[in-house]
């Protein structure tokens, strides 16, 4: 259903195809049927919270609501309905923002609490021509903390004639308060395919022509939200005279083109850096954003994923053109591969997103991708070394490549265990970097076995001598002892202990001292911390040197000199260094 251009002028696509039933209202069928089955049965809450992201129908669906509560039929006799007319008064005053008794507020305009004191003091009032009187609060997460209070009591106990109808994109924002007095409805974000759809439909009734990949690159750019989708849409329209076309949607939103992605995606996991930096720049110079060139690479790498877990899930993203490819790449990838090309690409894009020249960024990050391509996966190499092979991974020396697109393609991400043994290796070239021998681990010597701590300060020596600093610090500076025995160690923590302290000192102790340790927390006292200890142990040297009468004396000798420091003597006896604040 589609509103009718005005007379003064041109209406946009966002406008004009905002729903006015439910039936138009796309993605959300969850809801529409929790709707229709409360006014069937007559179980209507008085305030409604509507949530999602920006675009997907949180303001039409609070006028639809208003609609159906109010709608009284062609011939006035019509009650509470799912599908309102459209064609009385209260449903064609609603859905031209005049209707008296549906008022609507921007809560980003109007955030305080005199704003919510007029609706306080109004809702006292019945409707004027209405069934109800409907307040549509929209972005309800601006209200002020006042503004909140304030209206509390009246959207907990409303007069039966009213109804609440809030609308945010920041449902954190919310007040628990509010939440627990509203009945919540969770907006989805739509399909992509749902959405080129949809936008296929418009196009249709515009009388325009579109490419089903120009639709899909829009569908996939609105990111869930109808009206970014429509926004776009209508830029695209005007920019190509009616026709819409994959290559001027991707020059008007600086999108990569899907077909240079997965050819870029075929260069990386072959090994071939020339290649991929040229088709790198290529999308660069045709105006694609560097960032954008990398998500759609994360794009790829997720739907390669998916595919390898669920062949036939049509939800991938991949359109039939595109499938072939990644299915064949996700049968020869382990999961193993795929998650450091994720872990990397992820890091890459970060790097592009913060870099001063993005292009630069994202080429070092293809080179990375490249290079871990070269490499044997970590799983396969460790599980040879297990029985009892060796592998010698070269330092720089290209990976094989393959034709793009070949199910052996990953013959360099994830095959270098299955490589045969040999007894007498070829030398290599003399040019060739040294090889880098990962050796067996039976050669690794074991981890010596250390007596257990006999007392507590010993055992946090124990930590700090074993590069587990951190532990060691956490232990002289934010525990306090209640027990201690060798095996068993009770401390009560400060919330700056890490939150982990007590498994960990459990794996480090069994792994040094060989046998099993308890380490509880607890609510007790216990003794001040080996911190404090030192502290008050330090204090009290002080305080016996400066009643020594020879530094007493030292002191009025000399005014304003301060003791900076106590040395112990291998005799036993201290010295002192009494220094001039003056000096």
């Amino acid at each position: 259903m589609t509103d009718s251009a005005s007379a003064d002028g041109y209406r946009v696509l966002a406008r004009k195809y905002r729903p006015s039933t439910f039936e138009a209202l796309i993605g959300q069928d969850a809801m529409v049927r929790t709707l229709a089955n409360a006014i069937q049965t007559g179980r209507l809450a008085h305030a409604f919270l509507l949530t999602g992201v920006r675009g997907v129908g949180k303001t039409s669906t609070a006028r639809l609501i208003a609609k159906a509560l109010n709608c009284i039929g062609p011939d006035g006799t019509g009650g509470p309905t799912i599908s309102p007319c459209g064609v009385c008064e209260p449903c064609r005053a609603i859905s031209e923002s005049r209707h008296i008794d549906v008022v609507e507020m921007d809560a980003a305009s109007r955030t305080g609490v005199d704003d919510v004191r007029e609706i306080i003091d109004a809702v006292r009032y019945a409707a004027v021509s209405a069934r109800f009187k409907v307040y549509i609060i929209d972005e309800v997460h601006m209200l002020s903390k006042a503004a909140f209070n304030a209206l509390l009591k009246t959207l907990e106990e409303p007069p039966p004639h009213v109804k609440f109808i809030f609308a945010t994109t920041e449902i954190r924002k919310v007040p628990v308060t509010v939440l627990s007095r509203c009945q919540r409805f969770d907006l989805k974000r739509i399909p992509a395919e749902m959405l080129a759809e949809h936008f296929r439909a418009i196009v249709e009734k515009e009388g325009a022509s579109a490419e089903p990949d120009a639709l899909a690159m829009i569908a996939r750019a609105a990111e869930g939200s109808v009206r970014d989708g429509l926004s776009i849409l209508d830029q695209a329209i005007s920019h190509g005279n009616g026709a819409v076309s994959a290559a001027a949607v991707r020059d008007m939103i600086g999108l990569a083109d899907r077909a240079l992605v997965l050819d870029l995606m075929g260069h990386i996991l072959t090994a071939e850096p020339k290649p991929a930096l040229a088709n790198l720049r290529r999308q660069y110079d045709a105006g694609a954003d560097p960032a954008t060139v990398l998500q759609d690479l994360l794009d790829l790498t997720h739907a390669i994923t998916r595919i390898k877990l669920s062949p036939d899930d049509p939800t991938d993203g991949l359109t039939e053109g595109e499938r072939p490819r990644a299915l064949q790449w996700a049968e020869g990838l382990g999961f193993a591969a795929l998650q450091r090309l994720w872990q990397l690409l992820l890091k890459g894009l970060a790097e592009v997103q913060n870099a001063p020249a993005p292009i630069q960024a994202a080429e070092m990050a293809i080179l990375r991708l490249i290079h871990a391509a070269g490499m044997p996966d970590p799983a396969d190499l460790l599980k040879r070394l297990e029985n009892g092979g060796s592998v010698a991974v070269g330092g720089g020396a290209p990976a094989p490549t393959a034709p793009a697109g070949a199910p052996a393609v990953s013959a360099t991400l994830n095959e270098v265990a299955d490589l045969p043994e040999v007894d007498n290796p070829p030398a290599p070239p003399a040019d060739s970097p040294d090889p880098v021998v990962v050796p067996h681990p039976a050669a690794r010597p074991a981890p010596a076995v250390v007596p257990a701590p006999a007392s507590f300060p010993e055992l946090v020596r124990l930590f700090e001598s074993n590069t587990e600093g951190l532990i060691g610090k956490a232990l002289r500076d934010d525990a306090h002892l209640v027990s201690y025995a060798p095996g068993r160690v009770e401390l009560r923590v400060t919330s700056r202990a890490p939150r982990d302290l007590a498994p960990r000192m459990m794996q480090c102790l069994e792994t040094w001292t060989g046998s099993r340790w308890m380490v509880s927390l607890s609510q007790a006292e216990g003794q001040p911390t080996l911190q404090q200890q030192a502290a008050a142990q330090a204090t009290r040297e002080r305080e016996a040197v400066l009643a020594d009468p020879l530094v007493r004396a030292a002191l009025e000798t000399f005014p304003g000199a301060t003791l900076t420091r106590i040395i112990e003597r291998e005799t036993g006896a201290r010295a002192t260094d009494v220094r001039s604040a003056q000096a």
